[in-house]
């Protein structure tokens, strides 16, 4: 690996912290409602006041000797019942000179569930291999048992709402949908 002979492949199972002062940090964490937008630092938000909220590595990151680019989510409906599947299609080109393999990750998030929802869920993932320049087609198919959770009844539901879809190479690295449950 060291010279080139192979590309590596390998993912993060876990999400590496810039600093010490950040644990715990992890991609599923639960809405702070007072989310990080624009610079290092802003009054009434949730961050810190010398590093940045962004972890050093995210879950799912890896490297490779080449880079993977990643077209815009396309999904079979916008709205689905709770009978019907979402079928989730993305684009993945290899843009360097080298072949090599991508993890293609997929998560979810329940923008309304009746109890608080992670801001990520990984839900589904696919090895690929792709040749230098190469493009392939990446499909998921997300059913009512991907959207459900155990609510405060303890009850395993899947609940109308709406739900943000994220494919990408890690967690923080994504495109971006959304479709709703009726």
């Amino acid at each position: 690996m060291l010279f080139g002979d192979v590309n590596p492949s390998g993912k993060l199972s876990a999400t590496f912290p810039q600093n010490v002062g950040q644990v715990p940090i992890y991609y599923a964490h639960k809405n702070t409602g007072r989310p990080l937008r624009g610079p290092w630092f802003q009054k009434f938000q949730s961050n810190y006041l010398d590093v940045s909220n962004e972890p050093l590595y995210p879950f799912g990151f890896g490297l490779s000797y080449t880079q993977f680019g990643y077209d815009e989510i396309k999904l079979s409906a916008t709205e689905i019942a709770s009978s019907d599947s979402l079928q989730v299609s993305i684009k993945v080109t290899n843009q360097g000179k080298r072949d090599g393999s991508e993890v293609v990750q997929l998560y979810i998030r329940d923008l309304v569930g009746s109890v608080t929802r992670p801001v990520k869920e990984l839900k589904r993932f696919q090895k690929i291999n792709l040749k230098a320049g190469e493009t392939k087609m990446v499909s998921f198919t997300l059913g009512t048992k991907d959207l459900s959770f155990y609510n405060s009844d303890l009850k395993f539901v899947a609940e109308p709402g709406k739900f943000q879809v994220f494919v990408g190479g890690n967690s923080r690295d994504v495109k971006q949908a959304e479709f709703s449950l009726k």
